[in-house]
C-alpha cells in the first residue's frame, strides 16, 4: 500500500512539474493577448494614419507635431503618434516607450523582451486576416548608442507593403537609456538612393 502511495505521489508530482514547465513555456513562446490586441489595433489604425487613435495634442518638436495615443502596449510607459512636416511624406509614425531609466542591463532585457513580443506576435487586420512579423533580432553592442532591430509584417494587403515594426535600444545620454517599439512605413535601403 505505502509502494502503491510512494507511486501515485511521484507520478502526480511529475505531471504537476509538466504542467507547470508548460505552461512557463507558453508564457515564453506567446505574447500576452493584450500585447497582441492591442498591437493589432494599431496596425488596423496604419491604414488611415493613426488618426482614429490620435488623442490630444502635445507639445511639438521642430519638425514634428506630437499625439497621445488612445491605445497602449502593455508595460509601456506612454504611446504617442508623431506626424512630421514633410510635403512628401505624410505618414505618421506611432511609438511606444518600453523603457526609460539608466540601467543599461534592465533597458537591454526590455529590447529582447519587446523583440520577443514583437516577433512572436500575431496581429488581426481590419479584414480579419491574421498576420505575424518577420525579421531577427540585432544583438546590441554596449559600446555603441543605438541598437535597432526591424520586422516586416508578412501580408499581401498592398496597404501595408512597407509596414513594419521597429524595436530601439538607445542611449540618450551619459547612463540613460529608451527602448522604443515603433509601427510605421519603412522605404528600403535601395529605396532612399
Amino acid at each position: 500500500m505505502r509502494k502503491t502511495l510512494s507511486v501515485q505521489l511521484a507520478v502526480l508530482l511529475f505531471i504537476s512539474t509538466i504542467s507547470t514547465a508548460n505552461a512557463q513555456l507558453s508564457k515564453l513562446v506567446t505574447p500576452p493577448s493584450a500585447f497582441s490586441e492591442n498591437l493589432s489595433k494599431v496596425a488596423q489604425a496604419f491604414q488611415n494614419n493613426y488618426y482614429q487613435i490620435q488623442a490630444e495634442q502635445l507639445p511639438s518638436q521642430e519638425d514634428m507635431d506630437v499625439y497621445k495615443s488612445s491605445i497602449s502596449l502593455p508595460g509601456a510607459q506612454h504611446c504617442v503618434i508623431y506626424r512630421f512636416h514633410s510635403k512628401t511624406d505624410t505618414t505618421a509614425s506611432w511609438q511606444a516607450l518600453m523603457y526609460d531609466g539608466e540601467n543599461y542591463k534592465e533597458a537591454l532585457k526590455a529590447y529582447k523582451n519587446s523583440c520577443k513580443m514583437v516577433d512572436r506576435c500575431r496581429v488581426t487586420l481590419s479584414n480579419g486576416t491574421s498576420a505575424s512579423f518577420s525579421g531577427k533580432m540585432e544583438e546590441p553592442d554596449a559600446n555603441l548608442r543605438f541598437s535597432s532591430t526591424s520586422y516586416k509584417l508578412n501580408t499581401k494587403e498592398t496597404v501595408y507593403e512597407k509596414f513594419y515594426a521597429e524595436v530601439e535600444l538607445l542611449n540618450t545620454g551619459i547612463d540613460s537609456w529608451e527602448v522604443h517599439v515603433s509601427l510605421q512605413s519603412k522605404k528600403e535601403d535601395d529605396e532612399e538612393k
